[in-house]
């Protein structure tokens, strides 16, 4: 996505249509459109037939575009789990990986980056653990190998707010969601891991649904609204889409206890298991 945003922004600075750019390396307009837009791959010979174009003639720039290039047909870890994730979640955790902040309601489970492997398995195997097989074992490492992201030295911020329903919703039983609670305890002791419990009595009002915001470091990326549904999921980018969802987080954030209540209010759960 940096990449094809780069692109773009030279392929306007020098009033190239995309219908051009498209003819000068024998493809269509609409694959232009894809590339700018970090949907397709791309040829380390497009991009250069494309600098060419657009008047980049210093070595060192188009050195680091060809660098871009490479680094962005590295293949993730998740890569290996494509035979079980489909391609909508495929580039949700692509774009986690490359998150500076990741804010998250959720209504009915923990986040899944603050999930035990047990609560995990509950989840993935429908409630029932004990038919659980290959494929439920790998969707369950695909999720805890996401939540290293939160370990890393330069880790993203977490915030995360949840419905106190979560901590009174024993997914797994007794014994694994009070492991699922004092994970919460755990994990909240970081200093970049924000969470927040809207209570009861004020549950409902500002948002419908659960949905996360992914923000990005660089410049040349928009923030996303991710949105999943049975069937796959949605990627809001429009700056309006962006700012509704984050107004509703606001408010969700106002609306709740803050992160000391709302450690006491998950003690207070995990205490009358």
């Amino acid at each position: 996505m940096v990449l094809g945003t780069q692109l773009r922004r030279l392929r306007e600075r020098e009033g190239v249509t995309r219908a051009e750019a498209g003819y000068s390396i024998r493809a269509s307009e609409s694959k232009i459109s894809r590339m700018e837009l970090g949907r397709v791959g791309f040829k380390e010979r497009d991009v250069v037939d494309l600098l060419t174009m657009y008047g980049v003639d210093d070595p060192k720039e188009r050195e680091a575009f060809v660098e871009l290039v490479k680094q962005s047909n590295q293949p993730g870890w998740w890569n290996r789990y494509n035979d079980l994730m489909p391609r909508w979640f495929d580039d949700y955790v692509g774009l986690e990986e490359a998150a500076q902040r990741i804010q998250t309601y959720e209504l009915q489970f923990v986040p899944g980056l603050l999930q035990t492997e047990d609560y995990a398995r509950a989840i993935v195997s429908h409630g029932r653990p004990e038919s659980r097989d290959d494929d439920v074992e790998r969707r369950v490492a695909i999720r805890m190998r996401r939540q290293k992201l939160l370990n890393r030295p330069e880790a993203p911020r977490l915030w995360a707010v949840v419905d106190e329903s979560v901590l009174h919703r024993p997914i797994g039983g007794r014994k694994v969601f009070k492991e699922q609670l004092d994970k919460l305890l755990e994990m909240t002791t970081m200093s970049h891991i924000s969470l927040q419990v809207v209570p009861y009595r004020l549950s409902g009002y500002s948002a419908e649904g659960a949905f996360t915001l992914l923000r990005f470091a660089e410049p040349e990326l928009p923030n996303i609204v991710y949105i999943e549904h049975l069937a796959g999921a949605l990627y809001l980018e429009k700056l309006a889409d962006f700012e509704l969802y984050s107004r509703a987080l606001d408010r969700l954030a106002v609306d709740a206890e803050t992160p000391e209540r709302s450690r006491a209010t998950i003690a207070k759960a995990r205490a009358e298991l």
